[in-house]
């Protein structure tokens, strides 16, 4: 993925993909599943991904692979963003940064090949090259382990209580087996492909504004100057999201925004962040924005439920202008949640 230019984004889109070419060697952009890590070592761990609000373990969103042409020590480079789907909460984010030489430990000089690998088994990766142990639930550091097999591991109390229910009661003893008997514990969510497309320069017809004659008719009361101050700020929030509905027009189906540098488009006036808001990185650095997920990847993420579920208007997440490299783990970044308002 290339830095946009002009001002144009480049657009996520989700395609069903083989599991094979969503795995690490591959350098996915991807949706849901397990993350398909980059570096093999410096993972965070459980505390960086568990919940800052509620405490629960995060659970993987998506990555993004954004290699900085130009950088030797960001020739691969990739973005991983966690969120909260624990009712009632639904509501921490995170995103962590890493990025790799083109010689490095874990991966050939050489491009992965476009081929499918011969093996045919879909058992799933817990352990990495690094000889770092995943967890059995959610594909993140697996610090503790099963005190009956020592083969199973997990990052929390809670993922190892939810494994024991799905299954690995009865599979605990079949420890030649375990990584082909990963049951589905409803915590991940559906994996995709994400492509990217370059967004046209063609401006999209002008988007036709909603009827709002039934609030206008209700303010029949008000004293003049509310009314008008009323009518500017109903004008500007109406001006914003006809701004967001026509650049959306163009592709629907986009489930992201790509363009380092270039601005967000909010889908709201309301929650729009200034630059004090935005924390520099911790190398000193200003943040910048890279990319923001729009609402529509809702869509796929299958995680309606009674109550409070996993929900946002944009997701926009700032980066380090100069993508430092703090050590060879991973580095967090920062992302800026805008919900959907009453006035969108």
């Amino acid at each position: 993925m290339a830095a946009a230019s002009a001002g144009l984004a480049e657009l996520g889109f989700v395609e069903a993909a083989p599991a094979w070419r969503l795995r690490s060697e591959q350098f996915p952009s991807k949706v849901g599943g397990r993350p398909a890590w980059l570096s093999a070592a410096g993972l965070p761990g459980p505390a960086e991904l568990a919940c800052a609000l509620c405490g629960r373990p995060l659970a993987f969103l998506l990555q993004l692979y954004a290699p900085l042409p130009g950088r030797a020590d960001a020739f691969h480079r990739g973005l991983f963003l966690f969120c909260c789907r624990t009712p009632p909460c639904c509501a921490g984010l995170r995103v962590f940064r890493n990025q790799l030489p083109r010689r490095n430990d874990f991966y050939s000089y050489e491009p992965p090949s476009e081929d499918p690998p011969p093996e045919t088994g879909e058992s799933v990766c817990l352990q990495l090259k690094s000889g770092v142990h995943l967890c059995r639930v959610c594909g993140c550091v697996g610090p503790k382990t099963c005190s009956r097999c020592h083969k199973a591991h997990y990052c929390s109390k809670e993922h190892q209580t939810l494994d024991w229910r799905s299954g690995h009661k009865q599979a605990c003893t079949q420890v030649d087996n375990l990584d082909s008997t990963v049951p589905d514990h409803n915590f991940l969510f559906p994996e995709f492909e994400i492509v990217i497309e370059t967004e046209d320069e063609i401006m999209p017809e002008v988007v036709e504004k909603e009827d709002k004659s039934e609030i206008i008719g209700s303010m029949d009361e008000a004293p003049e100057e509310e009314l008008d101050s009323m009518a500017k700020h109903e004008s500007r929030e109406d001006n914003i999201f006809q701004e967001f509905k026509a650049k959306v027009s163009l592709e629907p189906e986009q489930v992201l925004r790509y363009g380092r540098g270039i601005a967000p488009i909010w889908i709201s006036g309301e929650n729009v962040p200034q630059e004090k808001d935005i924390p520099d990185c911790p190398c000193g650095a200003k943040r910048m924005f890279e990319f923001q997920v729009m609402p529509q990847l809702l869509n796929y993420l299958k995680a309606d439920r009674l109550g409070r579920s996993v929900d946002w208007g944009v997701l926009a997440i700032f980066t380090c202008a100069e993508s430092c490299r703090l050590g060879t783990g991973y580095t967090e970044e920062f992302v800026w949640k805008q919900d959907i308002t009453d006035t969108a």
